[in-house]
């Protein structure tokens, strides 16, 4: 009778694993196709059932990191926007890897270095978090859009909340203009400074109000681009700048600023998005946060 037992749940497991799988390929196949939010909850099934399936089976070392690294993948490749967490379970998979082939002394070390890790992580979230608002007093002549994906002509969700966040700051100081910065992209058929220009146009912002800059590849093009445009308008950044973007990305937005010479560019933080995508944001700007302080760029 216990074999048997044994026996139909090995069945159960292996039917859930299949059914994880197919779902998992289901949803990389319609997030490379960008069909809208389907591979969002297919992918959170298949990662349910993936559970379900390690819970039937012994959950060792093996089953445990396994689950991991097929989340990992899952989240990775299959649902838009949570990258960086993905990654975070495919570092604790290879921990539980770690635990169980290093001796002790090693295994104490990698401890000592995740806890210095984690230290530093929180140190730089503090800045980035610190920085996560708009400045008080943000009132500037020029009003610097920064750029993010276009999928095709469509702006992304991203782009789309950085919009939302210039057109109530355009409400709230009628003299200001906004400046519109961002070239074209892989999977992009027209630039982000066109698509951000189109969009804002289409709901309701006088053309007037709005300079397009299409050649800006990064942040940092973002803002000499548009510093240059503001010259060449007779005027000089410093003291005329505000800055929007995504609230993860204002602390990194105005170190920019400031290797160009412009210190007081105020910061513009447009509406949050989906929670957790956000906080996946926020993991990677502490990566690029990293970056600049270590090569200024």
């Amino acid at each position: 009778m216990a074999d048997k037992k044994k026996a139909k749940k090995r069945l159960l497991a292996w039917l859930l694993l299949a059914a994880a799988l197919i779902l998992a390929a289901a949803a990389l196949g319609m997030a490379r196709y960008g069909m809208g939010y389907w591979p969002y909850p297919l992918a959170g099934a298949a990662g349910v059932l993936l559970i379900a399936a390690v819970l039937f089976l012994r959950p060792n070392w093996a089953a445990v990191s396994a689950t991991l690294a097929s989340l990992a993948f899952l989240l990775r490749f299959a649902a838009r926007g949570y990258a960086w967490w993905g990654y975070a379970l495919l570092f604790v998979a290879a921990l539980v890897v770690l635990h169980r082939f290093l001796p002790a002394a090693l295994w104490k070390l990698v401890v000592a270095l995740v806890c210095l890790g984690l230290a530093y992580f929180c140190f730089v979230e503090s800045f980035i978090i610190k920085n996560a608002r708009t400045d008080p007093e943000p009132e500037r002549d020029y009003l610097i859009v920064l750029g993010a994906a276009v999928y095709g002509d469509q702006p992304s969700l991203t782009l789309i909340r950085r919009m939302e966040g210039a057109m109530d700051y355009l409400e709230r100081y009628p003299e200001s203009v906004a400046i519109v910065s961002g070239g074209m992209g892989a999977g992009e058929t027209v630039t982000e400074g066109q698509a951000m220009y189109d969009w804002m146009v289409a709901h309701g912002v006088d053309r007037a109000r709005l300079i397009v800059e299409d050649k800006a590849t990064s942040t940092e093009e973002n803002l000499i681009n548009s510093f240059a445009i503001i010259r060449e308008r007779g005027d000089e950044p410093q003291g005329r700048v505000a800055i929007v973007s995504s609230a993860y990305h204002l602390y990194r937005a105005k170190l920019f600023a400031q290797k160009l010479g412009v210190t007081d560019a105020a910061g513009v933080a447009a509406p949050w998005g989906y929670f957790f995508v956000m906080l996946n944001y926020f993991i990677r700007e502490a990566f690029g946060v990293t970056h600049f302080w270590v090569f200024g760029n």
